[in-house]
């Protein structure tokens, strides 16, 4: 829309704009359709606005044939969007974005993110949407300029901070360009900027521990004039070893350490913790026929690399909700790294039954016990790894202790987002959980 559609539009609905929820009528339609540019968007796509408003660039977006879900706080706006767009590739929801359930977007083939975010709560809305795992594969985002400098920074500049390394941990961000006041219905007391979020690939950054990580970006940020050797002298033993480690000066300061040595002092950090000794080598598996009878047992290296037959559990738990636990698989893992998998899962050890080895894998990967009920029994096959697994299922609301050698994130889903998802993206998932799956939700 052009700058007077919008006042008249505006006066015809009986909308004063509301400076408490950042609401700013984006005018210039070709900033509007060069943003929808940038996403290169195809019918295939899903694309999630926030606080659309008039439609500025919802209108763009829906020439391109993908699908939009825009989510408007203003009723008056919303019933506006609706009256003026007369299609099914466009659903509006008068809610809240920061009460959306995100785990939702799960189930779409493929999500992008495009918004003028409202200034008062984009801090607090990116955070929710870019949290990781993200089912987002691309943020074209408008920001107040100070943000997007944040967002965006170098280390050993003054918008460096701790939101900096929280977002690039997961994402590259480009600063894309500046947006002046000017283009904007009421005109804004700040210039604006867009910028571009774009997931990292998973073997980009060394592995890490995201707890340990965050917990020394925010504490060495917490008095930006102090050395990092006295605000973090109670995580680190030897500081002088740690900056010839990490490849800093030892009297550095936050904003001087680079994304890959704040991770390389989380790694020192979890180095130092007393942790049980890698026992993956001398693991031995029962070895069985086509009719799951033990002949003998074997190295996991040897059973693995010879695709011999051997058992294992799956464990899948509810809360009282009715939603299931997912585990998004350690990318140290040997097979399927990264990919979502099962509540929790494991070996069948040498010398071990079925129902002892699925407690004890609640336990060592979930940290917690519980009572277990059989659910079926599937056969070896190539679908299973050559592994007859037992399916068990239990409930529990967590908190749970995560294996982090075992376990990168884990969260709940409602089931049907689940099934959906299992749809639009099978290669998301271990095939072990997808024959688990298959299980249960067979037809009686």
């Amino acid at each position: 829309m052009k700058l007077s559609e919008i006042d008249a539009t505006l006066r015809e609905i009986r909308v004063s704009p509301v400076k408490t929820l950042g609401q700013n009528f984006l005018h210039d339609q070709n900033l509007a359709r060069w943003i929808v540019d940038k996403a290169d968007l195809t019918p295939e796509d899903f694309v999630v606005e926030v606080g659309p408003g008039l439609g500025a660039l919802t209108q763009f977006v829906l020439d391109s044939g993908a699908h939009v879900l825009a989510l408007e706080k203003d009723r008056r706006l919303a019933e506006f969007l609706r009256s003026r767009f007369s299609t099914e590739r466009l659903e509006i929801l008068h809610a809240d974005a920061l009460d959306y359930d995100v785990r939702q977007l799960f189930a779409k083939p493929r999500v992008k993110f495009l918004s003028n975010l409202p200034y008062y709560v984009s801090s607090q809305l990116l955070l929710k949407f870019a949290k990781y795992p993200s089912p987002i594969s691309l943020w074209l985002l408008m920001l107040q300029k100070e943000l997007a400098q944040r967002l965006s920074a170098a280390p050993g500049t003054s918008d460096y901070g701790a939101l900096t390394l929280i977002v690039q941990l997961h994402y590259h961000v480009e600063y894309l360009r500046t947006v002046p006041a000017s283009v904007f219905l009421p005109r804004p007391d700040v210039d604006s900027a867009f910028v571009r979020l774009l997931p990292r690939s998973p073997e980009e950054l060394p592995d890490h521990d995201p707890e340990i990580f965050l917990r020394l970006v925010r504490r060495g940020f917490s008095q930006r004039r102090k050395q990092l050797r006295n605000l973090l002298r109670e995580e680190i033993r030897d500081w002088d070893q740690a900056a010839t480690v990490g490849r800093f000066e030892p009297r550095a300061r936050a904003e001087e350490l680079a994304l890959e040595q704040w991770i390389a002092l989380s790694n020192i950090v979890r180095s130092q913790s007393l942790a049980a000794p890698d026992q993956t080598a001398s693991e031995r598996f029962p070895v069985v026929d086509d009719q799951d009878r033990l002949l003998g047992d074997a190295p996991r290296a040897e059973v693995h690399g010879d695709n011999l037959r051997h058992r294992a559990v799956h464990i899948l738990v509810f809360n009282r909700s009715g939603e299931l636990f997912l585990q998004k698989r350690a990318r140290s893992k040997d097979r399927h790294p990264l990919l979502w998998d099962t509540s929790a899962a494991g070996h069948v050890d040498a010398g071990e039954e079925y129902d002892f080895a699925a407690r004890r894998e609640l336990q060592e990967e979930l940290g917690v016990s519980a009572e277990l009920t059989r659910v079926a029994k599937l056969p070896a096959s190539e679908k299973t790894g050559q592994e007859f697994i037992w399916i068990y299922r239990t409930e529990h609301e967590g908190p749970f202790e995560l294996a982090r050698s075992e376990i990168e994130y884990g969260d709940f889903f409602p089931v049907d987002v689940v099934a959906k998802w299992v749809q639009a993206r099978p290669h998301d998932f271990a095939p072990g959980f997808l024959e688990c799956w298959k299980v249960l939700t067979a037809s009686p």
